[in-house]
């Protein structure tokens, strides 16, 4: 295994986290800094509230975001979420879903990796948060679809890229 040792530590200027708080203020959604690494941000969507989970990982030098929708997964249909974040997975281009074990709810995961001290853009910044929300927006009916609707997992997801052309 390949050891890497960095040779000196790296003052940043500023906590990455503030960019992320400022771009929360700027769209009114409701946050709460929990600590100078944590950042708590509620953001309503078309299907669901989505609770994201913001962390700074000095160590690796990354912006952590998982974002979460309320949608328990009940223990009978877990096998079948978990096709459907393989299947999901595959589709995307950056994160991934999980199902995060401990609480049975599925949450879309990605990170914006800052080494050698690169501070983020306002641009990056909006992008990491974004995909997120993107993603579980696009996903979100496929896991309703197999955890309500008792839908297989290859059924959810061709159920949620439906595209809808007009109105009614």
């Amino acid at each position: 295994m390949m050891d890497l040792e960095l040779d000196a530590e790296l003052d940043r200027p500023s906590n990455p986290l503030d960019l992320i708080e400022r771009l929360a203020a700027l769209n009114n959604w409701s946050f709460d800094r929990d600590s100078d690494d944590e950042l708590s941000v509620a953001v309503s969507g078309a299907w669901s509230d989505y609770h994201l989970a913001i962390t700074w990982l000095e160590e690796v030098e990354a912006i952590h975001v998982a974002c979460a929708f309320d949608l328990k997964v009940p223990e009978r249909r877990r096998g079948e979420v978990l096709q459907l974040v393989s299947l999901v997975n595959e589709q995307l281009w950056v994160g991934h879903f999980d199902l995060w074990s401990s609480e049975n709810v599925v949450m879309y995961r990605h990170a914006l990796l800052l080494s050698g001290g690169a501070e983020p853009t306002d641009e990056q910044a909006a992008a990491l948060i974004k995909a997120a929300i993107d993603a579980c927006e696009r996903y979100f009916q496929a896991f309703q679809f197999v955890v309500w609707a008792g839908k297989t997992a290859k059924e959810g997801l061709e159920g949620s890229l439906l595209e809808t052309v007009g109105e009614a």
